[in-house]
């Protein structure tokens, strides 16, 4: 296969696990964005986490909210909590890397907020115990998850919304959860402050 070749499959898998996604999960992503909404307008706040590659969708979606998406408006109340370098290594050093989230959902999160959480495989420690976290501060959670949704899905609870992508394959997963996260701000900017 040529080089040429091979971008084109990337695009045409993508494109099509998208559509897949929208598909399938098109009124999870409405009710999402319409959680979301509610949230905000009850006082609420926006957590959200990931590792790696969900780390950085976690903080493209918190950034998004405090600035702005595709139009000038207030700043939203999100928290991407992979950010502070301080507090994530002193939580790993002192008790463990599992803890890191956790630790801070405990301290910032109250019943009215959401916890996103945005992971791939659903198996990751941190994120597990991210999400009993929330559960233990009486929060809902929006997962955007893929593969078979891990030991995260059996986590959830039916308060819960669980956006399960439908991909083996990390990249396309995170390529979803991307147009899934700019879904979710222009439809909350369109609730919160119209076209």
């Amino acid at each position: 296969m040529s080089l040429q070749e091979r971008i084109i499959q990337q695009f045409t898998t993508s494109t099509e696990i998208s559509q897949n996604t929208v598909l399938r999960f098109g009124d999870l992503i409405e009710a999402a964005a319409v959680r979301l909404a509610h949230c905000l307008l009850n006082d609420g706040k926006i957590l959200c986490c990931g590792n790696g590659g969900s780390a950085a969708e976690a903080q493209h979606f918190s950034s998004e909210l405090l600035n702005r998406y595709e139009r000038d408006r207030p700043g939203l109340p999100a928290i991407a909590l992979t950010t502070d370098t301080s507090a994530l290594t002193s939580i790993a050093n002192d008790y463990r890397f599992a803890e890191v989230f956790a630790k801070q959902i405990r301290a910032l999160g109250h019943p009215n907020d959401l916890l996103v959480l945005y992971t791939t495989s659903g198996n990751s420690a941190n994120i597990l115990s991210a999400a009993t976290a929330a559960h233990d501060r009486d929060m809902s959670i929006i997962a955007l998850s893929g593969r078979s949704g891990g030991r995260l899905a059996a986590l959830l609870r039916e308060t819960d919304i669980e956006i399960r992508v439908p991909s083996e394959t990390t990249a396309r997963i995170q390529e979803a959860h991307l147009l899934i996260t700019h879904c979710f701000c222009d439809l909350i900017d369109h609730q919160l402050f119209g076209e």
